[in-house]
């Protein structure tokens, strides 16, 4: 690793831009879905793809702490009559969301790399 490269992982960290694993899912999934991106769409992503089972109420605690942090902003929709005239809140990454998720990538790939006891892939 060049010492930049370090330096650049460093200040993202102090910046707390790293990621928890189900704030990386979570992200992953909006990016997936694009447009259509909120709380149920991103639940049935996350077991569809991941084989993981979340609560609605994890996700969008997830949500609310990506938001807090930049990595994603949200957007209301049109109120509709199945949903009792309530809106959707749907959520896009934020280019701050794509560099962390980037950054988490270059670290857990990093960290994938230097373990021998996985090197063939068999534990």
């Amino acid at each position: 690793m060049r010492s930049c490269d370090f330096f650049n992982m460093v200040d993202e960290m102090t910046q707390r831009n790293y990621l928890g694993e189900m704030e990386l899912m979570v992200l992953l999934a909006i990016v997936r879905l694009g447009d259509y991106a909120y709380g149920v769409p991103i639940s049935k992503e996350l077991l569809l793809i991941a084989r993981r089972e979340v609560s609605i109420g994890s996700i969008y605690a997830a949500l609310e702490r990506l938001e807090g942090k930049g990595f994603v902003s949200s957007s209301l929709g049109e109120p509709t009559p199945q949903r009792g005239g309530r809106a959707k809140r749907y959520f896009r990454v934020s280019p701050r969301g794509l560099r962390a998720i980037r950054t988490t990538r270059v670290a857990l790939t990093g960290l994938w790399k230097g373990v021998p006891a996985l090197k063939g892939g068999s534990l």
